[in-house]
Order: structure tokens, then C-alpha cells, then sequence
């Protein structure tokens, strides 16, 4: 299991964002770490060894060890994702299976935000940041969460949670270059208005070198990304938090033979949370988030996101823990379509969607066995109400095993991308022709799991999954008879089965050791009548990773991991061992000097993509300065 941290609070809404500083390597005992609190798993706080589900959890020191300086970078610190670099600036990255730089099975957070694109139903992770020196945790869920946390939570959650504004008071300044990170900087300052009013203001340059073509040519993806923000946290009374955030980014991103793609974009985001009693809590938040993205001689879109959300927990009895809540969400899609290539009809929505949901944890067996059950109900657009229930069992066998097993049913509901796209933009559309009647992609899955602490210094887990898919997309012919144009459908169907075993040793007080591996198989075909082609994969049938983190005499930290992916067969990806570096020095509290080395084995290796359009990851390197006050 990754590294963890502790947390305590209020309410679950109030811990899910108001984590407690992360303690050092030397500081926390393994049992201490197993006992740790999540959120991901039920919206509510939860010991981690107790959990039924497979999680794992990144926290910010991990980070900071690491060397990573994106959020894809930090993703790959979880075993139980398939993390994948495309070039310099687009990653894929998936659990369980359906990789791809659109992959549409994974719900992504941060700080309650919803980070996936109505567009496609994927992460654009070009425009993903934050200073990750703010990073709190990273909770990974692998397997569904669609009854927490709704449609587009199939295969798997990624809860990004930074600090509280109390937790990041004075001054950081860091600095540093490389490579491939050609520069970078970052500011941030934390200070108080009043008694219990916190707050903190960053900003960050990030500039990236292009990556290489097969042939060793220049990529030109070269970019350059500003990005600022705030968040202030007001105790406004012993049973009263308040919230409030927002960030601003803009920048550039080249590609080759046209002019830069444009990014740019806003959120603020804020809540309330209130202990009603010591049995009884509430929390309510709401955001806006705008985006805007131009690729030129491709699309143009302007975005807006509307969101509120408000949820309700309190016990019933003794037996039972109990959260219900409800929400909606408004998106504001402007479609420019000023390229003839392509268009999105009607060019401009403006469309709303709402849910409730309802989860009762029953305690069967006190301190030994627990039940969980719930469900979510989704109102959208598309494809009307949907239903997303889940039943998870957790039998603590004793203070050092836990067994769980989950049954879930979830949804991967339409993009504009599936009934609005057409190409070219005029008719008649020779090529792509929109899909009004395309159906919500399900999943029934499987879980079963199991924690072991076996020595004191020693824990494993293990779990294991089978999903049975239907109505997956699928590429069909209007006309059978000839290949063109085409339309997305619900034409494919499959199951996927595998395994994903986590060990975290703690060798001594000063040096840590973990490992995961995941197996994973997917198999797929289409359904009588579907005249799409064999549907393939793009996912590693294996992978492995290590990581090695020890504390040295003289504030020194060497951190080193090793990975090695499976060959991705559709593509023709050679299979890969990669190792990264990573050294540390801190003579004073207040200065840390950093070098990092990446992709270490191979002076060149790709990670994703057919040959045609594939790009190589070079070895590189980078040196840091940070100095807090």
C-alpha cells in the first residue's frame, strides 16, 4: 500500500478536504499507517485496513520524495493505475483496463471538483494542476464508486485532497530545470485576515521541452503553462467550516505543423460544513469552472460547469451509519466550429442533470462485521434516469486481517462526443454522422479482497475483480455495405478478470519498501448485428513496480523505484522497465535541495500509440530548490 497519512475532523466532508499535515518516514509505525482514515470508498471517514474496497493512497510527502512534478507524474505512485505517457504534454491513464488519452472509465476529483470533460467523458490532464507542494493525498480507488460519487466512476476514482490554508502558513519559493522540464517555478504564501480565518495564494510556471518522433525528429509539442489561486478556511465556530478556493491558468501547447493549441480557464468553489451533534453532520458546496480550449485547425470550446452538492450523515441507533445526499449539475457547452473538419451539432447546449443517493453502513457484528449498501439515482440528458447500486461486506477477522467482498452495478453515461459529433463539419457527412439514440455504457462488478499484516513490519493485500460490460461504444457502419460514413453505437460487449497484489516493509525505522503488481484481461466482442470491426484493447496484460524510500544521516532521503509494463499487443508498444531517482537534501528546516533523475535505463522508450503517431520519453533530469519561511 502506498504511503499514508493521518487525519481527523468533523464530518466526513470537513476530513475529505481538511487533511493534518503528513507526518516524515521516521515518524509513523506500519500499524499507524494501516490505521489512517480515507473517504473515497463511502463519503464518510474510515479506517483504511477496514475498507472494502481496493484503495491505495498517495500523500504529499510521497510527492515530494518522489520527484514528481505533475499530477499524471504522481499517479504513477499507485500500483493499481496504468499510468502511460504520450509526449510531452498527453498521458493515459485508466484502472482496470480501456487506457487511452480519452479514457472514459475513471471519475477524477479534486477538492470535490469534478476534473472529467462532458465533451468526451476524459481528463484533458495538459490543464491539471495545482502547486503540488499543496498536495495533502491522492486517494485511488480501483473498481467502481458510481453510488458515492455517480456515472463515469466505473473502473476506478481518483480523489485529489490539498492542504487546509491553516497547514500552509508563510512563505515557500521553489525553483528549479532540466531537461525535458526545460523550467519551473513556484510562490506561495499563507497568511491569517482575522482569529480562525486562513488563508493561502499561489502561483507556478511550468515549461515543458517536446518530446521525440521515432525517426529522433523534434515532436514540437514544446509548452508553457502559468497557473495561480487562493483558498481560504474559516473556523467560524467550533461546529462551523467554511471553504472557499479558486484557481486561474492559461498557456500554450504546440503542435506540429499548425499554430499553438490555447488553454485557459477558472474555478471557485466553496463550502460549508456543520456538526449538528455528535451523531450528526452536513456539508453543502457548490462551484463554477470554466474552461477554454482552441486547437487549431481542429475544434474550439468554450465550457461552463455549474455544480452543487449536499449531503447529510447521522446515526441511526447503534447498528447503523447513515449518508444520503442530492445534487445538480449545469453545463454551458459552446461548440465555435470554425474548422471544416469536424463539428459538434448543435453547436451550443446548455443541459442540467440531478441525483440523489442513499448509503446505510450496518454493523451485523460489532468491531466484526460490517455491511454496506446503497444507491445512487442519476437523472441526464441522454439517456434519462439511471440506477447505481452497490452491497459491500467487510469481515475484520482479526486486528491484523480484514476480508471484503462488493458487488456494484455502474454507469458510463453519454458524451457529446457519442451523439453530437459529425464530420466534416457540412454535410453531407461522408465520414462521421452523430448518434442521438446512443445508450449509457453498464458494468456489474465483482470484488473480492483481502488485508494481511502478518509481522508487525509487513503488509500485504490483495484483490481480485471480475466486471461484466454491455453496451460498450462501438464503431458502426450507416451503411453495411460500405465503409463509410460511420456512427458510435452500442455494438460491444466483454468481461474482464484479473488481480492486483500490494506490499508495503518496513525494513527499518529508516527505510521503507513497496511493491505492486496487477494482471489484468480483458476480452471483448460484438453483438449479434454489430458491424463494427473486432473491438481490441490497448492495456498490459502485467505490470510491476518497487519503490525504495530511506531516511540517511544528515537530512539526506534517497528515494528509487523501478517499473516494468507489459507490452500493449494493438498498438505493437514493446513491452518496458523504466527507473526514476530521486536525492534529497534539507541542512536546514527551511531549505531543501533536490536532484531527480527519470527514465534512467533507456536513453529512449515509448509508452502508448501506433507507430504512426507514437512519441518517445527521453531519460532526463532536473535539480530543485525549495525554501519555506
Amino acid at each position: 500500500m502506498s504511503g499514508l497519512m493521518v487525519w481527523t475532523g468533523r464530518s466526513a466532508a470537513q476530513t475529505a478536504t481538511d487533511p493534518s499535515p503528513v507526518p516524515s518516514l521516521k515518524q509513523l509505525s506500519l500499524d499507524e499507517l494501516l490505521d489512517i482514515e480515507v473517504t473515497s470508498v463511502s463519503r464518510r471517514p474510515e479506517k483504511l485496513s477496514e475498507t472494502a474496497s481496493a484503495i491505495q493512497v498517495i500523500t504529499g510527502d510521497d510527492i515530494r520524495r518522489a520527484g514528481a512534478t505533475s499530477l499524471p507524474e504522481a499517479l504513477r505512485l499507485a500500483s493499481n493505475l496504468e499510468v502511460a505517457q504520450i509526449d510531452s504534454r498527453q498521458w493515459a491513464i485508466s484502472a482496470r483496463g480501456f487506457n487511452g488519452s480519452s479514457a472514459n472509465k475513471l471519475l477524477v476529483l479534486m477538492d470535490g471538483r469534478t476534473l472529467y470533460s462532458p465533451l468526451h467523458a476524459a481528463v484533458f490532464w495538459d490543464v491539471q494542476d495545482t502547486l503540488l507542494e499543496d498536495v495533502a493525498r491522492i486517494e485511488v480507488i480501483s473498481g467502481p464508486g458510481a453510488t458515492q460519487w455517480g456515472a463515469n466512476a466505473v473502473n476506478g476514482v481518483i480523489n485529489i485532497t490539498t492542504k487546509s490554508a491553516k497547514d500552509t502558513q508563510g512563505l515557500l519559493v521553489e525553483g528549479g530545470g532540466g531537461s525535458a522540464l526545460s523550467g519551473f517555478g513556484g510562490v506561495r504564501y499563507g497568511g491569517t485576515l482575522a482569529p480562525g480565518v486562513y488563508y493561502r495564494i499561489y502561483g507556478k510556471y511550468t515549461g515543458l521541452d517536446s518530446t521525440r518522433l521515432l525517426n529522433g525528429g523534434d515532436g514540437a509539442n514544446d509548452s508553457a503553462m502559468r497557473q495561480g489561486g487562493f483558498r481560504v478556511d474559516w473556523d467560524a465556530t467550533a461546529d462551523n467550516l467554511l471553504t472557499l478556493q479558486g484557481d486561474v491558468y492559461a498557456g500554450r501547447i504546440g503542435q506540429p505543423g499548425a499554430a499553438d493549441i490555447e488553454v485557459r480557464g477558472a474555478n471557485v468553489l466553496g463550502r460549508w460544513t456543520r456538526t449538528l451533534s455528535g451523531r450528526s453532520s452536513f456539508s453543502l458546496q457548490w462551484y463554477y469552472d470554466h474552461t477554454y480550449r482552441r486547437i487549431p485547425g481542429t475544434f474550439a470550446e468554450d465550457l461552463g460547469t455549474y455544480d452543487v452538492d449536499f449531503q447529510h450523515r447521522f446515526t441511526l441507533g447503534d447498528r447503523h451509519d447513515i449518508i444520503w445526499g442530492a445534487g445538480y449539475r449545469l453545463i454551458d457547452d459552446q461548440q465555435h466550429n470554425d474548422y471544416p473538419v469536424l463539428a459538434f451539432l448543435p453547436a451550443d447546449v446548455a443541459r442540467g442533470s440531478f441525483n440523489v443517493f442513499a448509503q446505510d453502513e450496518i454493523t451485523l457484528v460489532p468491531d466484526r462485521l460490517h455491511l454496506t449498501f446503497g444507491t445512487k439515482l442519476e437523472h441526464n440528458f441522454y439517456t434519462g434516469f439511471e440506477l447505481e447500486p452497490s452491497s459491500r461486506l467487510a469481515w475484520l477477522v482479526s486486528k491484523e486481517q480484514t476480508v471484503w467482498a462488493a458487488v456494484s452495478r455502474a454507469v458510463r453515461t453519454p458524451s457529446r462526443i457519442d451523439g453530437e459529433f459529425y464530420a466534416p463539419r457540412d454535410p453531407p457527412f461522408t465520414l462521421l454522422q452523430g448518434n442521438p439514440n446512443f445508450l449509457s455504457e453498464e458494468l456489474l462488478a465483482y470484488e473480492f479482497g483481502w488485508r494481511v499484516q502478518p509481522r508487525p513490519q509487513l503488509a500485504l493485500a490483495l484483490a481480485a475483480f471480475y466486471n461484466d460490460y454491455d453496451r460498450l461504444r462501438s464503431v458502426e457502419r450507416v451503411n453495411p455495405a460500405t465503409p463509410l460514413p460511420f456512427y458510435l453505437g452500442n455494438g460491444t460487449e466483454g468481461r474482464s478478470t484479473g488481480v492486483e497484489l500490494t506490499a508495503d516493509y518496513r525494513v527499518t525505522n529508516s527505510w521503507r519498501l513497496r511493491a505492486g503488481f496487477t494482471q489484468t484481461h480483458l476480452h471483448l466482442h460484438n453483438t449479434p448485428g454489430s458491424t463494427a470491426a473486432a473491438p481490441t484493447d490497448d492495456d498490459p496484460e502485467h505490470q510491476f513496480s518497487v519503490r525504495s524510500s530511506v531516511d540517511l544521516p544528515g537530512h539526506w532521503t534517497v528515494d528509487t523505484s523501478y517499473r516494468f509494463v507489459a507490452r500493449l499487443t494493438n498498438s505493437h508498444v514493446p513491452a518496458y522497465d523504466e527507473a526514476d531517482l530521486s536525492v534529497g537534501w534539507t541542512p536546514t528546516p527551511a531549505l531543501e535541495f533536490s536532484v531527480v533523475g527519470q527514465n534512467l535505463l533507456h536513453a529512449r522508450h515509448a509508452e502508448f500509440n501506433a507507430p504512426a503517431s507514437r512519441q518517445e520519453i527521453a531519460r532526463s533530469g532536473y535539480g530543485k530548490i525549495t525554501w519555506r519561511f
